[in-house]
């Protein structure tokens, strides 16, 4: 029976750590997922470079042409601006570059002839300026969704005498970016934005994921659209960087399709699940066969412990395997050893009150006999409780009383103090013994307004169920006390005496003839930091102590 069970518990052992193993996969997964974005987005720079290159071209060429007709002579013999010699001269330029427009303004800034355009605007913007690349609506059409172009502006004529203005402008139309989504190999867009932050579709490819442009970001991000999955950026091409907006703001978005890349990613990850699948079950059936020698060389130890349960401090033959099978039988003959000591100490144990002491005096620590320590010692008694005992039965009095204590010393030892003891309705309480602390002062007011804030929601409670509200008065002083054990041999109590138990009672009582829930002395003041209110009362002279003592009321 017992290697059966030895080999189920240590089989699930083994196969904790394979599913552990397992949980490992959504950690791959997210890896393999961030590796996935990190090669996508490796992918977004290109399509950007290329796209700023293609404008870069274009713009140049947007600069020969202009440069180039600005530099014919243009002037008839009547001294204005001969349109026939014009049409001459772009003859040869619309044939080089008939992706540009090419507009002509006289002097007045009025339209004279357009090239390319059909349906232009009659005047000169007054935001074009003469040598300044400018992106602007086109003026070509006058819908909505008009081209977007890059536009430069030449004047006509010798520096003296104007004759008009040569603008040339780039569409940034549908063709354009069709053409260089051909070249690139990304999806390509293009937004405006027209009033604050709202953005307008103005051009996007035929197969751009145009429901996944609001989730675009300049790093790029991996959106899945129709069964695809795309990485989405939003760039400005550098060479646009300096060029001025008329009214307009722009950007641009490219969409990649990296559907197969992740196709790729999850048949890695597929793979690598059955790897960790294989290993698994290989893990399990090696933790089995394991398991089945040590439930072997465990049934001795459990015959054992079997008699170590009949209070039989018996040692049990080791295992002579020559690893840690063996060891856990020399392991378990020196718990042996300590089960004995352990239950020597029990009485010892027995004789104390909190945990901390047993630790402490189980350490060695406090000397028999007592120490010196610097301390700070807290009373906290109930107001007026004979008369609120009187209206109740024994058993709800324990029941209050319980509860009270409960919420009480919960407060005390949550700032690592001590309960000395209970004295009917009254908590004894220390900070500093038996290990002090610099801030044991501090602590214990802590405690102390954690106990005022537990009081007031306990009587909250109480007052739902018809119980009237406790009243308690605390009080504190910091000082020198013997620390040690008092009593008999057959029953002592850790606990502390002197001069500053007795001020630290009396202050106490004095909350009572003051008015206040919380009293401390000069000497607990001094080492309390600026963060505690508190409010001066005076010196009082404490009952069997001829030395007055400075108190002062806490107010928080």
């Amino acid at each position: 029976m017992l290697l059966g069970t030895v080999r189920r518990k240590l089989t699930a052992l083994v196969g904790f750590s394979a599913l552990a193993a397992i949980a490992i996969l959504p950690i791959l997964w997210w890896l393999m997922h961030h590796e996935l974005l990190d090669q996508a987005r490796e992918r977004v720079p290109d399509v950007v470079k290329g796209l700023n290159e293609e404008l870069a071209d274009d713009i140049d060429d947007l600069d020969v042409t202009a440069n180039a007709i600005s530099q014919y002579r243009l002037q008839g013999s009547d001294g204005a601006l001969d349109t026939k010699r014009l049409d001459e001269i772009m003859k040869p330029f619309r044939t080089a570059y008939p992706d540009l427009d090419i507009l002509v303004f006289g002097a007045d800034r009025k339209l004279l002839a357009q090239y390319g355009c059909t349906n232009p605007q009659k005047e000169l913007p007054a935001a074009i300026e003469v040598g300044v690349h400018v992106i602007l609506r086109h003026g070509c059409e006058d819908s909505k969704t008009a081209p977007i172009a890059v536009a430069t502006t030449r004047a006509i004529g010798p520096a003296d005498a104007t004759l008009g203005y040569i603008v040339v402008c780039l569409p940034l139309d549908q063709a354009y970016f069709s053409n260089a989504q051909k070249k690139l190999g990304g999806q390509l867009a293009i937004e405006l934005e027209r009033t604050g932050s709202f953005w307008t579709l103005a051009y996007a490819t035929p197969q751009f994921p145009r429901g996944l442009l609001d989730d675009a970001t300049k790093r790029g991000k991996l959106l899945d659209e129709a069964g695809s999955t795309w990485i989405v950026a939003t760039f400005t091409p550098p060479v646009l960087d300096n060029a001025k907006r008329d009214r307009l703001e722009l950007r641009f978005e490219t969409a990649l399709d990296v559907t197969d890349i992740k196709r790729i990613v999850r048949k890695h990850l597929l793979i690598a699940g059955a790897i960790v699948m294989l290993t698994t079950l290989l893990a399990l059936w090696i933790g089995w066969r394991l398991a089945s020698r040590m439930g072997l060389a465990l049934t001795r130890v459990s015959t054992a412990m079997r008699r170590l349960e009949q209070q039989e401090y018996v040692k049990v033959e080791a295992v002579r395997t020559g690893d840690e099978l063996e060891d856990l039988a020399n392991g378990f003959n020196q718990m042996v050893d300590g089960l004995r000591e352990r239950d020597k100490l029990r009485v010892t144990m027995g004789k104390y009150m909190t945990e901390e002491v047993l630790q402490h005096v189980l350490a060695g620590e406090v000397e028999l006999g007592g120490k010196l320590l610097q301390i700070t010692i807290l009373f906290c008694d109930l107001r007026g409780f004979t008369t609120f005992a009187e209206k109740r039965s024994a058993q709800e009095l324990v029941g209050i009383l319980n509860e009270y204590f409960t919420d009480m010393v919960d407060c005390v030892m949550g700032e690592g103090g001590v309960v000395d003891k209970y004295i009917g309705d009254n908590i004894m309480a220390v900070f500093g013994a038996p290990v002090s602390r610099p801030d044991d002062a501090m602590r214990a007011v802590r405690a102390a307004l954690a106990m005022r804030a537990a009081l007031a929601k306990l009587n909250a409670r109480f007052a739902e169920r018809g119980i009237e509200p406790l009243r308690f008065g605390i009080g504190l002083h910091t000082g020198e006390v013997v620390a040690g054990n008092i009593g008999s041999v057959k029953r002592m109590e850790y606990t502390v005496i002197g001069d500053a138990v007795n001020v630290a009672s009396r202050l106490e009582s004095k909350t009572k003839e003051l008015a206040t829930d919380l009293l401390i002395s000069d000497a607990t003041r001094e080492r309390l930091d600026a963060s505690v209110d508190v409010e001066a009362i005076g010196e009082v002279t404490v009952k069997g102590r001829a030395q007055a003592v400075k108190i002062f009321k806490v107010r928080g």
